[in-house]
């Protein structure tokens, strides 16, 4: 006799809620420290994705103004 192993199912509810923020791409900028701080967490950390809900060129262009932020000393 053979015993088949069934599926786990799937988790379809999500522990945190997404933190969705419409911008447009000409709103980004390095100098614009407090739409910046919208977009890492406490601890300096730059969220994903999969988090913000953003496009992939415009998370491009937030990821480089957040780095240059850091790098004029305007962020942690």
């Amino acid at each position: 006799m053979i015993i088949k192993k069934g599926r786990k199912p799937r988790r379809m509810n999500r522990s945190t809620s997404r933190k969705r923020i419409d911008i447009n791409g000409e709103a980004i900028d390095f100098r614009n420290v407090e739409l910046l701080r919208k977009f890492i967490t406490e601890t300096g950390k730059i969220l994903p994705r999969k988090i913000t809900g953003m496009p992939a060129s415009l998370h491009r262009q937030l990821n480089t103004a957040i780095k240059r932020a850091r790098n004029a000393l305007l962020l942690k």
